[in-house]
């Protein structure tokens, strides 16, 4: 829907970068893991990830009227998928490095599913879903579960246990949802002159 507004709109008002760069460095981080363990659905799934997080990154800077910025963060990120892609390659072992990796991937993973928790402490305190995407967190949910199935099914724990925040997360902004109706939100009206 980001995308959507942003060609509609012509504009990246009211739309955060950071969320497509960190999810992009994630999709490359799983990459690099499903290619070192040689699984081809963690390759494929995180290669069209990546592949449709750098079509929003390069969308949102032909869009965005300020391209410095957005190019430094990107410069930013390539530096750091190329120090791992050193580090990985040439300083640790081969044997740990899969392991290495691994860990690398589940903290950065469990770091984005646990980033919104700001915006939950910011709708209850206003009583209102309206920061909250639905969408969003239906298919966080839906992914998070996939990925802890399939972990589970591999015996795999550097896919299984990142995700479980991904559930309960999306869990906790389902009873928001349900807690805070969108009806229920007053809309602001002028004042009376």
């Amino acid at each position: 829907s980001d995308l959507r507004q942003m060609m509609a709109t012509k504009s990246v008002e009211n739309i955060q970068f950071l969320p497509f760069l960190t999810t992009d460095a994630n999709n490359l981080s799983w990459l690099g893991y499903g290619y070192l363990k040689g699984d081809g659905t963690v390759i494929t799934v995180n290669a069209i990830g990546a592949a449709l997080q750098t079509l929003y990154i390069l969308v949102y800077l032909y869009y965005s009227p300020a391209k410095r910025p957005v190019l430094l963060q990107v410069l930013l990120l390539l530096a750091v998928v190329v120090t791992g892609c050193g580090y990985f390659t040439i300083l640790v072992d081969t044997g740990t490095r899969l392991t290495h990796l691994g860990l690398f991937c589940s903290i950065f993973t469990i770091t984005m599913y646990l980033s919104p928790l700001a915006d939950l402490a910011k709708v209850v305190r206003s009583k209102s879903t309206r920061c909250l995407s639905f969408p969003l967190t239906v298919t966080t949910l839906v992914a998070s579960s996939s990925w802890t199935l399939y972990g589970l099914q591999l015996h795999d724990p550097y896919i299984t246990v990142p995700n479980v925040p991904g559930i309960v997360t999306s869990l906790v902004r389902f009873w928001l949802f349900q807690r805070y109706r969108p009806e229920q939100d007053k809309p602001y009206s002028p004042l009376p002159a």
